[in-house]
């Protein structure tokens, strides 16, 4: 059972728990659960330190459902983890899986943005160019900035960490509202994902003398984006079902795709 009173997580944790998902947040990347392994096993320490028997099982299931967030950022999100589990125990499973579920799409986009985007552009371009001129000085550059944010890896984790204890300790009694908020923004973030990564399009076009209409331009004035919104329904209803798994899904999705392109009912 939980002990929340006498169980502290140290700084010393924190360092190990930072240098896990350091290591781990991609190594075990797979396209069922994406970093949920890595997850897991960041955090593995603190779990055995505040669970037992049946609570750590229960809590080791949970974290090992999908997760999937930038990899530089991500120990914002662990680090709230722990100090919402710190203070809650058992009872914090609903309101972490929610802020897991919430906060990983929008960290992502911040994390992609800034370490995926900015960071290498701006100081790429500069290490690439004094490098050319063959000045050595680019690619220390380049080395001291990489340097630099591994080590910016550490306060990120104690920032989420003490936010995390800040909001279990000021705000306990919204901690409902924060997981519902937290749910309803990821589920906005997925559902905007829906048009714009899945790519499906029916090719019919109706030809009739000098009248031609495209099946595809038809369902657009319908719902734009009607036909990639069915299909992830229907793997959401078929995910509901028994012995249905994320692996038999994409083997699934893949012959289906396959079998509709070559029927060209779908392109």
């Amino acid at each position: 059972m939980a002990n929340t009173k006498t169980n502290q997580v140290t700084t010393k944790q924190l360092h190990q728990i930072n240098r896990r998902w350091l290591w781990s947040s991609q190594i075990c990347w797979n396209y069922e659960k994406m970093m949920a392994t890595g997850y897991l096993y960041t955090v593995m320490p603190v779990l055995k330190m505040l669970y037992k028997d049946d609570e750590l099982r229960e809590m080791m299931i949970m974290h090992n459902q999908f997760f999937n967030t930038n990899p530089f950022i991500g120990q914002l999100i662990i680090g709230m983890d722990i100090a919402i589990e710190e203070k809650e125990g058992i009872k914090s499973k609903e309101a972490v899986a929610g802020l897991k579920t919430g906060l990983m799409g929008p960290f992502a986009g911040v994390g992609d943005t800034i370490f995926g985007v900015i960071i290498p552009t701006i100081f790429g371009s500069i290490s690439a160019y004094m490098a050319l001129r063959g000045n050595p000085i680019g690619a220390i550059i380049w080395m001291l900035v990489n340097i630099g944010i591994v080590f910016l890896r550490y306060p990120i984790l104690k920032l989420g960490y003490t936010q995390g204890a800040k909001i279990v300790s000021e705000y306990s009694e919204r901690l409902n509202l924060l997981t519902d908020s937290a749910i309803l923004l990821g589920l906005t973030v997925v559902g905007a994902l829906i048009p714009t990564v899945v790519t499906a399009k029916v090719p019919f076009v109706y030809r009739s003398g000098k009248v031609v209409l495209k099946l595809q331009t038809i369902l657009n004035q319908i719902m734009p984006g009607l036909i990639p919104v069915l299909l992830v329904a229907l793997v959401y209803w078929m995910l509901g079902r028994k012995k249905v798994t994320s692996t038999k899904m994409i083997i699934f999705v893949m012959v289906l795709a396959i079998v509709l392109k070559a029927l060209n009912i779908l392109g």
